[in-house]
């Protein structure tokens, strides 16, 4: 809702800057989705490596 009114107020200074934002700010999405899907691999592996590292301690806990 933010970015919209953001826009609303740069197309009533600056029309044309906001259509080039317009159709600039998908593109940039696009190019940016493969580090964002890289980003959630990335945080998946590290919270199943941490899991892993601290399973035994949760054994451990849980027996005594």
């Amino acid at each position: 809702m933010l970015k919209f009114l953001l826009w609303c107020i740069l197309f009533v200074i600056c029309w044309p800057l906001a259509l080039v934002a317009l159709v600039i700010y998908p593109l940039v999405w696009l190019l940016l989705l493969p580090f964002r899907i890289a980003g959630v691999a990335v945080g998946s592996v590290l919270v199943l490596i941490w899991a892993l590292v601290t399973l035994p301690v949760r054994i451990v806990e849980r027996v005594l």
